[in-house]
């Protein structure tokens, strides 16, 4: 309750945070922890030290093992504050550095596979176009996806474009653009198929599972999955990779940082920046299109690879 009340944090970062509690337990107490008894004034730093060396070698992530930091820390700031600790050894922590470490990304063809791969076979083909048209088209978290309601889907301020009021991390809302081909999928598994889903169960959710029931962030993973697979993509391909695509797409096609932060819901422009990356072809059309002499028929790479030429 203390997370997701007064740290405003969705209920599925405060399980993260107490799956993580748990797990420090588990290696200090072992597999009966929950019947020991915990002094919280007890732990040293030198067995935190020793957990997190303890994690590295399960080779979690680093990415991984700063959020467990962040979430230990989250934990003994509650124990302050509510008079059961006295310190906190995990404030002289030093988190691993982060490596930050390029998105992978689908080509436009790809997305396409990919958004063409729910066929007649399959036994809700217009919800599953749906869902994969409204991750990519609105460059959603499946976590955005799977809370979404029918109320959510709006018009853009001027009426221009169908829109979604989307509910980010930290409850941060925003407005993200849908697209026609994404709302036009949607309004199809709204008349074709969500009623028989629903079953006579009235339910604002918009996408649901067979049984009727509100669509969960596992189940729409599951989903994504089996259509990567029928459409030959590589195994790498996760809901996140549509996001990343959306993204990559517009920055090159002319959005700003600053612009894709706001459709993101990034906090900040640093998260937006890993998007700075590229294709070749990208940098070559740019190249062509500003550099005085970008027609001619030196490649910007060959050009580069002569810098004997400039000094001469």
């Amino acid at each position: 309750m203390h997370l997701v009340v007064e740290r405003n944090l969705s209920t599925h970062s405060a399980r993260a945070y107490l799956g993580d509690v748990r797990d420090l337990f588990g290696f200090l107490l072992g597999p009966d922890w929950e019947e020991a008894s915990f002094d919280p004034d007890g732990l040293t730093r030198h067995e935190l030290r020793r957990y997190l060396a303890h994690l590295r070698r399960r080779d979690m992530s680093q990415t991984s093992i700063q959020r467990r930091l962040a979430g230990l820390r989250t934990f003994y700031r509650f124990l302050a504050h509510s008079g059961r600790a006295t310190k906190d050894p995990a404030r002289q922590i030093r988190a691993p550095r982060r490596s930050r470490k390029l998105p992978r990304f689908l080509r436009p063809a790809e997305v396409e596979r990919l958004l063409s791969a729910p066929g007649a076979d399959d036994p809700f083909p217009a919800r599953d176009r749906a869902v994969l048209a409204t991750l990519y088209g609105a460059g959603l978290r499946i976590a955005e996806l799977a809370g979404l309601d029918w109320p959510d889907v709006i018009a853009s301020p001027d009426g221009s474009l169908p829109c979604l009021r989307v509910r980010g991390k930290g409850r941060a809302e925003r407005l993200a653009p849908l697209g026609r081909r994404a709302h036009d999928a949607l309004q199809r598994y709204q008349v074709e198929e969500r009623v028989r889903l629903a079953r006579g169960v009235r339910t604002s959710a918009v996408f649901l599972n067979k049984h009727g029931r509100r669509f969960g962030i596992r189940g729409l993973r599951r989903l994504v999955t089996r259509y990567v697979v029928t459409a030959g993509l590589p195994p790498w391909v996760t809901p996140h990779t549509l996001r990343h695509s959306y993204a990559t797409h517009l920055l090159e096609n002319g959005a700003d940082l600053r612009a894709i932060q706001e459709l993101l819901g990034h906090a900040s422009l640093a998260s937006t920046q890993i998007y700075a990356h590229v294709s070749r072809g990208h940098l070559t059309a740019a190249y062509r299109a500003a550099h005085p002499r970008g027609t001619d028929s030196t490649e910007p790479e060959a050009a580069l690879a002569r810098p004997e030429e400039e000094a001469a």
